[in-house]
């Protein structure tokens, strides 16, 4: 089974004249061969020298989105080059190397250039015209605001609060946001936007945003099942929600607890995260999403959910002292070393992340995303220094 299928995948590449390392790569997956397991320094480094090459190929600034086994490089994307800016500042504190700093600084740069009249940021584009995007502007704004206090440059400042303005405008009364969200639908996981909102708050001490992202965790809160589980989480209603918005509504949930000093958000954060010890696998992942009753009907894995998932449990580690949580985490990160080709000539493999393991599951299929890198980078620094980490306060 495993062999006809990644000879269908190797055979598509090659006649689409894709390079050996491509066909190498589904070939390596296919017959489940994962790489050394190294040094989370290594590790990391690598994934940070990944990302630095994908700021470098569009000479813009900002950062490709992702390396595809059959297209390249592809352009650089606003929302995740926005939350790639603290991992680079978190680990030029780690190296104090200054062109690590600087990376962070230009991609800044970059965004400033893509925020809209309305004060958000575009994460969808018809033709040649960009429409906003909630979640997308969420995310941005942690670039913002981290460039802000590293620099303390008020442009930076200016374009966060700008962003904040506008997600409160938009946000209806219940505190989800119905418009302007990807594909028009209302998503759970946008409890990482209110965390954004929170950190606007933390830098203007305006109340209207603090209330918005109270609004927002309160309503997602109750969209959560007694087993976990959370409502309206997929990107669309047909769809069994990713392990990666799971993590993203369990993360900005449990941010929001623990900022707040709010128990209930706490709990609910680690009703899930709890559920998922249970279901971490022999080999330390997760599958790659999951239904209502928590039942998966895929076996590949979400790598980028692996690692946001890691640093959920590392956070609950550092809260509670249970050493559940970082067991967990340590066997996870184990597991995304193995997936990390750290021997490749090619650029767009070599240190990066695949959207799933094997390459081909369906979720950013035969692709190396930067937002796998940043969290997979997030989660390893997490584990070797707890002081790390993209946190309020």
């Amino acid at each position: 089974m495993r062999i006809a299928k990644y000879s269908k995948y190797a055979v598509s590449l090659l006649l689409k004249g894709s390079p050996r390392h491509s066909v190498r790569e589904i070939v390596k997956d296919s017959l489940n061969i994962k790489n050394k397991v190294c040094s989370s320094e290594k590790h990391t480094k690598a994934a940070i020298g990944w990302l630095l090459a994908a700021q470098k190929v569009n000479n813009d600034g900002g950062v490709s989105a992702l390396y595809s086994l059959y297209e390249g490089w592809h352009a650089s994307y606003s929302e995740t080059t926005g939350y790639i800016i603290p991992t680079m500042f978190n680990y030029y504190y780690k190296t104090k190397e200054q062109y690590i700093r600087k990376s962070a600084i230009t991609m800044a740069e970059w965004e400033l250039t893509k925020q809209m009249e309305n004060g958000a940021f575009p994460g969808a584009t018809v033709g040649d015209k960009e429409f906003p995007i909630v979640f997308n502007t969420g995310q941005v704004i942690f670039g913002m605001v981290r460039a802000f206090q590293e620099t303390k440059d008020s442009k930076y400042k200016k374009a966060a609060v700008r962003a904040a303005n506008w997600l409160v405008r938009v946000q209806n009364k219940k505190g989800c946001w119905d418009e302007f969200d990807y594909l028009g639908k209302i998503h759970t996981y946008n409890t990482r936007t209110a965390w954004a909102l929170l950190k606007v708050y933390e830098i203007t001490k305006c109340r209207p945003y603090l209330k918005a992202a109270i609004k927002n965790i309160d309503w997602a809160v109750g969209q959560q099942r007694e087993n976990g589980w959370f409502e309206k989480n997929a990107f669309y209603e047909q769809q069994e929600p990713l392990l990666h918005t799971i993590a993203y509504a369990m993360q900005g949930i449990l941010e929001a607890g623990i900022y707040l000093k709010n128990l209930k958000y706490i709990n609910s954060a680690r009703t899930t995260a709890d559920i998922l010890l249970e279901l971490q696998r022999e080999d330390g992942s997760l599958a790659g999403s999951f239904d209502r009753d928590w039942k998966s009907s895929v076996s590949w894995s979400c790598l980028t959910g692996n690692a946001q998932t890691s640093i959920v449990w590392l956070r609950l580690h550092i809260l509670t002292k249970d050493k559940k949580y970082l067991t967990a985490a340590k066997r996870i990160n184990n597991y995304l070393k193995s997936t990390q080709d750290l021997k490749s000539g090619n650029r767009g493999i070599n240190g990066g992340i695949k959207g799933a393991y094997p390459v081909y599951g369906w979720y950013a299929p035969f692709c190396y995303i930067n937002w796998g890198a940043k969290f997979f980078i997030d989660a390893l620094m997490l584990e070797d220094d707890f002081r790390i980490g993209d946190k309020l306060g």
